[in-house]
């Protein structure tokens, strides 16, 4: 029986992996906070369970119920479009700025305001509901009923790993970023991803 529904886990991993292991707005800030080691395992913890939440919805049913309701997608997308640009924005102004390239220097995120900022990362982007609960949640609720729940064990251990190493792995990057032209560099970067991905949520909502 369990050799039988070891491979529901293994698709789960797989396919939450291959989702989750790209470029985006919520790596990039999980990245940069793990570099300054500011709330890691808070914000680790908040974003594998956000993702795990989403996909034990999605598995259960909500992708469908989503679905219907298109002008919830145009909200999404307007809001997160207008948050993903103010993000890049301020990312552009610290590489700007000589005085915030200095780590040391920077007013730290209170756990409050870094949470907040996380859960805006993960629940204004719609690409997210795309990728975890209607992708993985068509996925795992075509698989029969008692190999659903280790499809979402594989997703969610996914999630866990990934955004794991990416925060406290970052750790290993310091010795790079002891040079402030490095942290020009990462947040020219990140002002660069947040605009584009700000402006392709406009260009998908405007073909919509």
């Amino acid at each position: 029986m369990t050799s039988a529904l070891f491979p529901a886990f293994i698709k789960g991993f797989a396919l939450s992996a291959g989702l989750i292991v790209a470029i985006g707005a919520q790596n990039m800030f999980v990245l940069r906070q793990g570099l300054k080691r500011e709330h890691v395992l808070p914000i680790v913890l908040f974003c594998a369970l956000a993702d795990a939440s989403l996909i034990v919805a999605g598995v259960s049913g909500l992708g469908q119920v989503l679905a219907l309701v298109p002008a919830l997608s145009l909200i999404l997308s307007l809001g997160g479009a207008a948050f993903l640009a103010w993000s890049g924005v301020s990312a552009l102004r610290r590489a700007a700025s000589p005085a915030a390239l200095v780590v040391a220097d920077q007013a730290g995120l209170t756990l409050g305001a870094a949470l907040a900022g996380t859960a805006a990362f993960t629940f204004l982007n719609p690409h997210v509901y795309i990728d975890t609960v209607m992708l993985m949640g068509a996925v795992g609720a075509s698989l029969p009923t008692g190999e659903r729940p280790l499809f979402m064990a594989g997703a969610a251990l996914a999630s866990l790993a990934w955004f794991s190493g990416l925060g406290f792995g970052a750790r290993f990057l310091t010795p790079l970023f002891a040079r402030p032209a490095a942290w020009r560099v990462l947040d020219l970067g990140i002002g660069m991803v947040m605009l584009a991905l700000a402006a392709s949520l406009l260009v998908g909502a405007a073909a919509a």
